[in-house]
């Protein structure tokens, strides 16, 4: 995939502290990640709970829970954010 691809990641709301709603703090290290690596990331809530769908040329490369991604971090150290990259690279 060109490093200028535009990535739309799907999130659904999760339950944190009894509260369920829409966040992005756990979308952080993802936005960071596929940013350095050039790419456009742009934000889309869904009604799923606990899902995040990266979306490429209107395919989806990448899913996971949610609460799989590490909270407020970089991403650098995340496993899910380092597949998360490497599927929106190897996208048509």
């Amino acid at each position: 995939m060109p490093k200028n691809a535009t990535v739309t990641v799907n999130y659904g709301p999760y339950r944190a502290c009894g509260v369920v709603e829409h966040r992005e703090s756990r979308l952080d290290g993802l936005q960071a990640l596929l940013s350095e690596d050039g790419h456009k990331v742009e934000l889309q809530k869904i009604d799923d709970w606990n899902v995040v769908e990266l979306i490429v040329n209107g395919e989806l490369v990448y899913k996971c829970d949610i609460n799989e991604l590490d909270y407020g971090s970089d991403g650098k150290l995340d496993n899910h954010c380092h597949a998360a990259l490497e599927a929106v690279r190897k996208a048509f």
